[in-house]
């Protein structure tokens, strides 16, 4: 068989293109549906914990029970939703789900704070959702901390004639993400799975398309060698990947204002690298399923689930079982979310992420050789 041809590479590039261009169903997955899943998944994902449908019980309904309850209202944390008179309706509200959080302020609230008396104050929550009850418990014990320690400043004043010295000041600040919005930290990750998933939904049809067809074997009678069928397969999907990722880029930027810190240049070139891997993993798919839906089925088992489970995403890996965290190291989605969130989130380049960017080739640069062979062994 002859050497390696660019001709005869940009033969199949080309063949490739045409049908790419022909067929809309691949069009609209190659460039609508990662952007219909960048917004369902960046709205839709949010770890912020906003307006928590709260009740207010008021036994006492005295002036210190009213100033408790305001600052459950004004803080932006809870939404007053219900004020009911037993705990049966507290009771139905939780069940109901109309309330996650109920706050039970008891009838001699208001005197033992005019005393100066210890006061004690209930709050019930909905714990079938730990994550979020956690979280709403935090934002509550706040709100009584924070007016437990003005009534005491306030104690002290009207004793000494002046507010007492607090011995620590703690001053809070948030680096790389200030306001502390949830989508600056999912969007540059959600842009990693999504890229993985569509890439190799992409190629997972190609070879398994040309065996049910039947023009595999008129491939095979063809002086055509692996690496120029794949490279060839590859191109324009590269090609299309790269326009995804360019849309994501400026849907991330314009629509959810996420920034991006660092270089834009370092971040398209890992990007071409993290999409050789996962172009060259659905070819490969491809090549041993022979038929497009077993191919679909098992690019998509072997890329969404991995890279939205597995990849610190959504969970943190280091709260895995310690051989779920040795399993991670083999998906390539994980390097490319800590290397999307540095350089989105801290402006850091390849000095800081250069053991991400090396990963990522090694799973490229395998991928590429595990593809090519494949196709070798359908030529013998």
């Amino acid at each position: 068989m002859s050497g390696f041809r660019f001709s005869r590479l940009r033969a199949v590039a080309h063949k490739e293109f045409i049908h790419v261009f022909r067929d809309p169903r691949a069009l609209g997955i190659a460039i609508v549906l990662p952007m219909i899943m960048l917004m369902i998944f960046g709205y839709a994902l949010t770890m912020d914990l906003d307006r928590v449908p709260l009740a207010v019980w008021d036994q006492s309904r005295t002036p210190q029970s009213r100033e408790l309850v305001s600052r459950f209202e004004g803080s932006r944390y809870f939404s007053l939703v219900a004020s009911p008179d037993t705990y049966r309706d507290v009771e139905e509200g939780i069940v109901t789900g109309r309330v996650m959080v109920a706050l039970v302020i008891p009838v001699e609230f208001g005197r033992q704070v005019a005393s100066g008396r210890k006061a004690q104050v209930q709050v019930l929550t909905d714990g079938s959702d730990a994550n979020t009850t956690t979280l709403a418990l935090a934002y509550a014990d706040a709100v009584v901390k924070t007016y437990s320690q003005e009534i005491l400043v306030e104690k002290v004043r009207r004793l000494t004639g002046r507010p007492p010295a607090l011995p620590l000041d703690l001053r809070f600040r948030a680096w790389f993400n200030t306001d502390m919005e949830s989508r600056i930290f999912i969007v540059p990750g959600l842009i990693a799975v999504i890229m993985m998933l569509i890439a190799a939904l992409l190629t997972s049809l190609t070879v398994a398309r040309e065996w049910e067809t039947g023009t595999m074997e008129q491939l095979i009678s063809t002086p055509l060698r692996g690496s120029e069928l794949i490279l060839g397969k590859l191109a324009p999907y590269f090609a299309i990947g790269m326009v995804d990722m360019l849309l994501s880029v400026l849907a991330g930027r314009f629509l959810f204002d996420v920034p991006l810190r660092g270089s834009l240049l370092l971040l398209f070139g890992v990007s071409a690298v993290y999409l050789v891997g996962a172009l060259s993993l659905g070819i490969l798919i491809s090549a041993k399923a022979k038929s497009q839906l077993l191919a679909s089925q098992f690019a998509f088992v072997a890329t969404f689930l991995p890279a939205f489970m597995l990849s610190g995403f959504m969970f943190d890996i280091k709260n895995m079982p310690p051989a779920l965290q040795a399993f991670t190291y083999l998906i390539p989605a994980r390097y490319f979310v800590v290397f999307l969130r540095g350089l989105y989130l801290k402006g850091t380049g390849l000095a800081e992420l250069w053991p991400q960017g090396l990963l990522m080739a090694v799973f490229g640069a395998a991928m590429l050789i595990l593809a090519i062979r494949s196709f070798k062994k359908r030529l013998a």
